[in-house]
């Protein structure tokens, strides 16, 4: 059978497709920009009319509002249960109708290969059209696809010509392997309004930036800070530096533009650029069809603290909602309300440390304003109750705000109390060793 002819044996309609949906099933939508768009909106129609409950669907790095949870009763009858959150994820947990994962994004394959995770009734996601070899690429998505389609009892492709074929292994996945096919809507790829840039996050990316040198490898994360370290790099004299990140945002497309990039001095994958997924402008998804720069692969071999520490000079840099003077890092929540996840943030710390000449970076703003137009320290004596300690304080390499970068490997907690204070806004340092002192990890030697 010709591959053209089995892929039309499996075509189904998106309204079909909803109806092989089952009261109790868990349902996969993917991952991050791939979002099965006709099949959701088909699922919704029919849930509007039907009894179906007791649905739990799962993915996370959600880019657009999945339709199903617009129904007045979905807090009732359907549950999101989110790998790592946005903003999107977040407003469906604080609705009531969803939770978080507690995951190393690097373990997240072998949770479905190993039967940990449940395993789904149904995984769908969207997939650039099937190539002459019966293939059908996941594009910026790849990151545990491959691990989704080996557990799920039923798998379902929607095709969308929007998806750039993105370069890499485990990287595609064959008409062979498929139960059906919905050819979709074609809807644009969700693309993030670029972040703003503020003026601290400025100072701090200048900071980091001064850190870098010629040949590191570097990973950014997501959000305004390490978005303006990437347009910083581009209009640097920095050079050959290499990229190895979880998560490829547009800085990387500009210091790629710019000449920053060749990957010249990496031991692995050298020239290229090595990434899980990607999520960012129209410009970027172009950018990354068909790219022979660049290579993705699954997760657990991005994220792997061995391959990390393996390449030297590896730059990390990770943003964080708050930090203690113990030196323990909340990357996750503000308190007991879920803001994110664990990510990749760990594997990261680690391997960065670990690698020859390596650094890590946590950044984050020394204060924040609140709803009610107050400043607070994002430094804090201990972190809130209910705060999760995403980086342990041995862990945590280099901390970085509008006012400096301070080491504390190797600190005692009295230095370690002296040095973040030295870090937190001017206002708050006074009351900040107060409670240094009420904790026992401040020395009269210390400065005042």
């Amino acid at each position: 059978m010709s591959f053209q002819t089995e892929y039309q044996k499996k075509l189904i309609t998106a309204e079909n497709a909803a109806k092989l949906v089952k009261s109790g099933d868990w349902v996969d939508l993917g991952w991050a920009a791939t979002h099965p768009a006709s099949f959701d909106g088909a699922l919704t129609e029919l849930a509007k009319n039907s009894d179906l409950r007791d649905l739990n669907f799962r993915g996370g790095i959600l880019c657009t509002l999945p339709q199903i949870f617009t129904l007045p009763d979905a807090k009732e009858r359907f549950t999101w249960n989110s790998w790592h959150s946005t903003g999107i994820d977040r407003k469906i947990i604080d609705a009531g109708c969803g939770f978080y994962i507690p995951v190393r994004y690097s373990e997240l394959p072998n949770y479905y290969l190993s039967g940990e995770a449940t395993a789904p009734d149904i995984a769908i996601f969207a997939v650039s059209p099937m190539d002459e070899n019966g293939k059908f690429n996941f594009g910026p998505s790849v990151s545990h696809m491959r691990a989704v389609i080996k557990a799920a009892k039923m798998v379902i492709l929607e095709v969308n010509n929007q998806i750039p074929v993105c370069l890499g292994d485990e990287n595609s996945v064959h008409i062979s392997e498929v139960d059906f096919v919905i050819e979709g809507e074609n809807p644009a790829l969700p693309a993030l309004s670029e972040a703003k840039i503020s003026e601290t996050d400025e100072k701090i990316a200048n900071l980091i930036v001064n850190e870098i040198h010629n040949g590191s490898c570097i990973q950014l994360g997501i959000g305004g800070m390490p978005n303006a370290v990437g347009k910083i790099i581009a209009k640097s004299d920095l050079k050959h530096l290499g990229v190895h990140t979880e998560m490829y945002v547009d800085g990387f497309m500009e210091m790629s533009l710019a000449g920053k990039i060749d990957g010249s001095q990496k031991p692995i994958d050298r020239g290229l650029q090595t990434y899980t997924f990607a999520m960012g402008s129209q410009k970027l998804y172009e950018f990354l069809h068909e790219n022979p720069n660049l290579r993705t692969t699954s997760v657990d071999k991005i994220n792997d603290i061995s391959v990390i520490s393996a390449i030297d000079n590896f730059v990390s840099i990770n943003n964080a909602v708050n930090i203690d003077l113990f030196g323990q890092v909340n990357s996750e929540s503000a308190a007991t309300r879920h803001i994110s996840g664990a990510g990749g943030q760990l594997d990261f710390v680690m391997g960065a440390y670990l690698s020859k000449g390596g650094k890590s970076f946590i950044c984050c703003s020394s204060t924040i304003q609140a709803k009610d137009g107050s400043v607070k320290s994002r430094i804090l004596p201990l972190l809130d109750h209910g705060s999760i300690v995403t980086a342990t304080r041995a862990n945590i390499h280099y901390f970085v705000t509008e006012f400096g970068i301070a080491n504390l490997k190797g600190a005692t907690t009295w230095q370690r109390a002296e040095r973040i204070i030295n870090l937190a806004h001017p206002n708050f340092r006074d009351e900040l060793i107060q409670s240094a002192e009420k904790i026992g990890i401040w020395r009269k030697s210390n400065k005042k």
